[in-house]
């Protein structure tokens, strides 16, 4: 609810960083398989793309209404977002080497 995303070392149990650009709270986070980007679907209608090595933002992707589920497809070319505006949205990228 605090509009941020965390990166947590699961072996350690310690914050990596705090991903910060959402404008409502972050209901849904996904990985793409090889672990290279991450999305973030926020309350403020926004999917949110970020390298997950440097932190940065990579792009924003745009609903009608909060952004309730995203995910990745396995091969990581595709990520589907689901919203409160009873749409599913499929968006077509690159997978990033």
């Amino acid at each position: 609810m605090d509009k941020t995303v965390k990166l947590w070392d699961a072996r350690t149990r310690q914050e990596l960083a705090t991903l910060k650009g959402q404008d409502d709270e972050v209901i849904s986070v996904a990985f793409s398989p090889n672990g290279k980007t991450l999305a973030s679907g926020s309350a403020d209608k926004t999917v949110k793309l970020w390298d997950a090595r440097t932190r940065q933002e990579l792009a924003t992707l745009k609903h009608a209404d909060a952004v309730i589920s995203v995910a990745f497809s396995p091969d990581g070319r595709t990520l589907a977002s689901g919203s409160l505006d009873k749409t599913i949205k499929l968006w077509a990228g690159e997978a990033r080497q």
